[in-house]
């Protein structure tokens, strides 16, 4: 059975946090991983992706300069380093994997197979 367990939300002002996603029941070297997040009323949205060596990184411009994602793949998990919040990066953030093959477009939501449940971040102001 595939789980993904997202950790380390939590309501701050401004700063940073780190979120965890840690993995099981995949292979975790064979996933990209996203980060989403969905605001009250919003449709859910890209953050951040990692391919499946580390290599290959990319941000929402939103984010970009702000946030730093990457993996530890001898832990199945993924981290996303979020420095400068901002109250708009409040959401409930959720990991994401989907199997390495056919070129997918990473940005997409409807693109991944397995979620997480979501961690909530606050960020007041």
């Amino acid at each position: 059975q595939v789980q993904l367990v997202e950790s380390g939300g939590g309501l701050v002002t401004g700063g940073s946090l780190r979120l965890s996603c840690i993995t099981s029941g995949l292979t975790f070297s064979d996933q990209v991983m996203g980060w989403f997040r969905q605001a009250p009323g919003k449709e859910r949205e890209f953050v951040a992706g990692i391919g499946w060596s580390g290599a290959s990184v990319y941000y929402a411009d939103s984010v970009k300069g702000r946030f730093t994602i990457f993996r530890d793949n001898v832990r199945s998990t993924v981290i996303l380093q979020m420095n400068s919040l901002k109250p708009e990066d409040t959401a409930v953030y959720y990991c994401a994997a989907k199997r390495v093959g056919v070129p997918f477009d990473r940005q997409s939501s409807y693109e991944y197979d397995y979620w997480g449940q979501g961690t909530q971040v606050t960020v007041s102001s």
